[in-house]
C-alpha cells in the first residue's frame, strides 16, 4: 500500500503507528482533518488479519468521523484509531496504558472513545495515561450509557424525516417498522410509543421482541418479514447494509429514518431510494446523538445541553433535505455536501485571516 498516495487521495492529516514491545501493542492513530477541531473518534480493537487492513480500516473510519462531526455541528475533526488485537483475550492495563500515552503524545489533536471491541473500563485504563478520552466512568463526571441520548436524537430524526415526506412531523398514528431492538432502539420505541405511533418490531434475540411487544403494544414480526411491513416508516436499528436492491423493492414506507450505520449497501442504493421518492434521513446525521453527547463530556457534561444539541439533529436534517431538493441529489450526497460545506467554510475563513495578518506584520517577521 502506498501510504503517502492514499493520504493525497482524500486530504489525511497524519497517521501516527504505535508500537511498544513490552505491552504488546500495535495500533494505528489516523487523523483525517481538524478544521473545525481536534479530531474525535473511538478506539477500535479488533483482530486484524494484517497491518493493511488494519490501516484501511483506521483511514476509512477516521474520514466518516470527520464527516459525522461536521454534519453533527460539532467543533471537532475527525481521526480514529484501531488496536491490533482480540479483545476477547488480548486486553491488559499495560496495552491500554500505553496506548493513553500516544494518546497524550499527540496534545489533544486527537481525543478517543470507546468503540468496536473496547469498553468503558478501557476507556478508565487509557484515562490513566491522558485526559484526551471520553467515555469514562460516570463516577468521574461524565456521560455515561449514550443509548437513550442517541434514541432521542433518533426520535427527533424521524419527526424531521416524516415532515419532508408527508408534510407534518407529528406521529400519531403513523405506523413505524422498527428492525432491531438493542437498547437504542427499545428506548426509540418509547418515544414513538408515547407519541401515539403503532409500531412492528423484530430482533434476532426474541425475548426482546416481547420486552417491546408488552411495554408499547407492538406487533412482533420475523426477521426476515420486517421488510414487507405495510407502514409508514421504516426505521433500521440493527446490523448495516439491509438498504439494498432487493429490500428496497420489498418496502411500503415513504420514510427510512433510524440507528443502525451503514444502513445503504451501495450509493447506487442511495440514488434508487431517491427515485422512487423515498426519504432518506442518512444514517451518519440521524445517529449522531452518541458523538454528540460524548463531546460534551469535553467541557464538562451537562445533560441539559447535551440534550439540546441532540435535539438539533432535526434541524440537520432539515437542512439535508434543503441540500437535496437544491441541488437535485440524493440525501446521501447532501449530507456529505453539507459537511463539506461547513469544513470549507471555516477552512477559508481562516486562511483569508492567516492571510491578513501575515501581510500585516513587519517585512523581517514575514520573511
Amino acid at each position: 500500500m502506498k501510504i503517502f498516495n492514499a493520504m493525497d487521495q482524500d486530504d489525511y492529516e497524519q497517521i501516527v503507528f504505535c508500537h511498544d514491545k513490552s505491552s504488546d501493542l500495535k495500533a494505528i492513530i489516523v487523523i483525517h482533518d481538524t478544521t473545525l477541531g481536534p479530531a474525535l473518534g473511538g478506539a477500535r480493537m479488533r483482530d486484524y488479519a494484517t497491518e493493511e487492513e488494519a490501516l484501511q480500516d483506521a483511514l476509512r473510519l477516521a474520514k466518516g468521523m470527520t464527516y459525522k462531526n461536521a454534519a453533527a455541528g460539532l467543533n471537532l475533526g475527525g481521526g480514529k484509531a484501531v488496536i491490533m488485537g482480540d479483545p476477547t483475550k488480548d486486553k491488559k492495563e499495560e496495552l491500554f496504558r500505553a496506548f493513553g500515552r500516544y494518546v497524550e503524545s499527540l496534545n489533544g489533536r486527537y481525543v478517543t472513545a470507546e468503540d468496536m471491541g473496547t469498553k468503558e473500563e478501557d476507556m478508565n485504563i487509557i484515562h490513566m495515561e491522558t485526559n484526551y478520552v471520553t467515555g469514562i466512568s460516570k463516577e468521574d463526571g461524565t456521560s455515561g450509557d449514550p443509548a437513550p441520548v442517541t434514541a432521542y436524537g433518533i426520535y427527533h430524526g424521524v419527526k424531521a424525516a416524516a415532515k419532508e415526506a408527508y408534510g407534518d412531523s407529528d406521529l400519531k398514528g403513523k405506523v413505524i417498522a422498527v428492525q432491531g431492538m438493542g437498547n437504542v432502539a427499545y428506548s426509540l420505541c418509547e418515544y414513538l410509543h408515547e407519541e401515539g405511533a403503532t409500531l412492528f418490531v423484530t430482533d434476532v434475540h426474541e425475548e426482546r421482541v416481547q420486552m417491546a411487544v408488552e411495554a408499547f403494544d407492538a406487533v412482533a414480526v420475523e426477521p426476515e418479514a420486517i421488510y414487507d411491513v405495510d407502514c409508514d416508516i421504516f426505521s433500521p436499528c440493527a446490523v448495516g447494509a439491509i438498504i439494498n436492491e432487493e429490500t428496497i423493492s420489498r418496502l411500503k414506507a415513504k420514510v427510512i429514518a433510524g440507528s443502525a450505520n451503514n444502513q445503504l449497501k451501495s450509493d447506487s442504493d442511495g440514488d434508487l431510494l431517491d427515485k422512487k421518492g423515498i426519504v432518506y434521513a442518512p444514517d451518519y446525521v440521524i445517529n449522531s446523538g452518541g458523538v454528540i453527547h460524548v463531546t460534551n463530556e469535553l467541557s464538562g457534561y451537562k445533560e441539559e445541553r447535551a440534550l439540546k444539541k441532540v435535539k438539533a439533529i432535526y434541524d440537520s436534517l432539515e437542512k439535508v433535505f434543503e441540500i437535496a431538493r437544491r441541488d437535485q441529489i440524493p440525501t446521501y450526497q447532501a449530507a456529505d455536501r453539507m459537511a463539506e460545506e461547513r469544513i470549507a467554510a471555516v477552512r477559508n475563513a481562516r486562511n483569508q485571516f492567516l492571510f491578513r495578518n501575515h501581510y500585516a506584520l513587519p517585512q523581517r517577521l514575514r520573511d
